[in-house]
């Protein structure tokens, strides 16, 4: 069979079987016919060592026109390369599957990448942003209950995005959300969260069924907020907060994570509350968190006399 429609097939296996969302399956199409249009691969055979071997310098040679330093060419970052990686190990694997004769998966190693550096702002920065919507206007409810929802929750921005009035009992503390893969946990709301969510709800006079809603313009309703204006939204205060470094809704979701941690909540319990599969995704914070290290450091590390 041509690639193109075991390609086609596999994408449509990802999304019907695997439930993956539609954006993660356009990924994966694009990773695919970017590998497909370099290597000119018709067929199954035509995937070859040498073939990914020439993507893979490719890749990583290749210019993004978005210079990160004065030492660099702005190349593609070795997590994006590995990107394309996964999703033709995902598509190999699935060829075998059927019995497909194809080389094996396991043949394709990813680039080592460098720790995961998180984007992360103080605890007066944070207050800081979470103070920034002011006002008794609806606008100015609707986003500060937006703020203390994600740092209350630690929600995804697409997760946030989706839920409804009805998606939160407020006589309760806590709701369920459906993140990545479908995958349904348990959230929890803090009393500041839960009043401020409140107070907005109490302002809207509209019958829009989404949680939070664009504000009126003319005679149309904006209608449910996007990810991209919740970004927008978020990095709006942030500036008028005085943060000069980036912040996004992933940096308050960082925020809840450490915040936790650094209160003794162990590592597990976080790693549910974040939706988090694998627990090594939810480590990426313990190094940051580690009072006990800094406590060693502090009774046993021997000071010396300034001269």
């Amino acid at each position: 069979m041509e690639l193109n429609k075991l390609k086609q097939e596999f994408l449509e296996y990802l999304e019907i079987e695997k439930g993956r969302s539609l954006k993660t399956v356009a990924n994966y199409d694009h990773y695919l016919k970017r590998f497909f249009d370099f290597t000119k691969a018709k067929q199954p055979i035509d995937i070859t060592d040498e073939s990914i071997r020439s993507f893979r310098l490719w890749l990583n040679r290749l210019p993004t026109g978005r210079p990160t330093g004065p030492d660099t060419s702005g190349s593609l970052k070795k997590n994006t390369q590995n990107y394309y990686l996964i999703a033709l190990r995902t598509f190999l694997k699935y060829l075998h599957k059927r019995d497909v004769a194809v080389i094996g998966a396991e043949k394709i190693e990813l680039a080592k990448v460098g720790a995961r550096e998180l984007d992360l702002i103080s605890g007066d920065e944070l207050i800081r942003l979470l103070a920034a919507p002011k006002g008794k206007d609806e606008q100015s409810l609707r986003d500060r209950a937006m703020l203390e929802l994600f740092f209350s929750t630690g929600l995804r921005v697409s997760e946030l995005c989706s839920l409804d009035r009805d998606s939160l009992d407020l006589k309760r503390d806590e709701f369920t959300v459906r993140g990545k893969g479908e995958k349904v946990r348990v959230v929890f709301l803090s009393p500041v969260a839960k009043e401020a969510i409140k107070t907005y709800l109490d302002k809207r006079g509209d019958v829009h069924e989404a949680l939070f809603v664009g504000l009126k313009c003319s005679k149309d309703d904006q209608g449910r907020l996007t990810a991209r204006q919740i970004e927008r939204l978020v990095k709006r205060y942030s500036v008028e907060a005085g943060i000069t470094k980036k912040v996004t809704p992933h940096t308050i979701r960082h925020s809840f994570a450490t915040d936790l941690l650094q209160n003794g909540a162990d590592i597990r319990s976080v790693q549910l509350m974040l939706g988090h599969s694998n627990i090594s995704t939810t480590q990426v914070y313990t190094h940051i968190t580690d009072k006990h290290l800094k406590d060693i450091h502090r009774r046993f590390h021997r000071e010396t006399k300034n001269y």
